[in-house]
């Protein structure tokens, strides 16, 4: 095997390895690779329409990247509900994602009913990409209990539009939101949380200061 067949494998195995992806963002970047490997390896041997094939499949990569690039941080793009902490829909959703929801939150317990206590899901569209559930403590304080974000978006961060965007604690007098103690791969930090002990911790403006950004 020389070097040019083991360029072609490498196209190959990416392309196969894309497709084992559940999160899309990565999927149709390592699909994108991919195809540009086989580019340069059908080129070389001359094979042209593998060669048109993978330009194609390149192209429709790159259409699908940038619109996923562009909409990430649009609020246009997600939603926040906020439902009820006895609501069915809610438990559903918790119970199917228990397994991953016990991999990066292993000290989550959720009871719900009680009248301190918040539930929001983020949505795309009709389909739910996160959740976000907490309770109040002292000191006008936010305390998250849960902060998921479904597989095939945790490329994304669909949390910012709770924690800056729809003002969901702020109007709710809270001067502090507090992450999750121990949670697994925290994205915090890129969202202006500090850390702060196992937790992090985001100082929220006063509501007319945010009104009048």
């Amino acid at each position: 095997m020389n070097w040019l067949d083991i360029i072609g494998w490498a196209g190959s195995a990416l392309l196969v390895w894309s497709l084992l992806q559940a999160r899309i963002l990565r999927l149709r970047a390592l699909n994108l690779l991919g195809c540009l490997v086989l580019i340069g390896y059908n080129a070389a041997l001359a094979v042209w329409p593998m060669v048109g094939l993978n330009v194609v499949l390149a192209v429709i990569n790159v259409w699908y990247l940038r619109g996923m690039l562009a909409t990430r941080h649009d609020e246009t793009t997600y939603q926040v509900v906020e439902v009820g902490t006895d609501d069915g829909f809610l438990a559903h959703t918790l119970r199917v994602h228990a397994a991953d929801i016990e991999r990066f939150n292993p000290r989550f317990a959720w009871g719900g009913g009680p009248a301190d206590r918040s539930a929001f899901l983020v949505v795309r569209a009709d389909e739910v990409v996160g959740v976000v559930l907490a309770h109040a403590e002292a000191n006008a304080t936010a305390q998250i209990d849960l902060d998921y974000v479904t597989q095939r978006f945790r490329d994304f961060t669909p949390g910012e539009f709770v924690y800056r965007r729809s003002h969901l604690f702020t109007d709710r007098g809270f001067r502090r939101v507090v992450s999750p103690p121990g949670m697994v791969a925290p994205y915090y930090s890129r969202l202006g949380f500090r850390p702060e002990g196992d937790s992090y911790v985001l100082d929220l403006p006063l509501r007319e200061a945010t009104d009048r950004v």
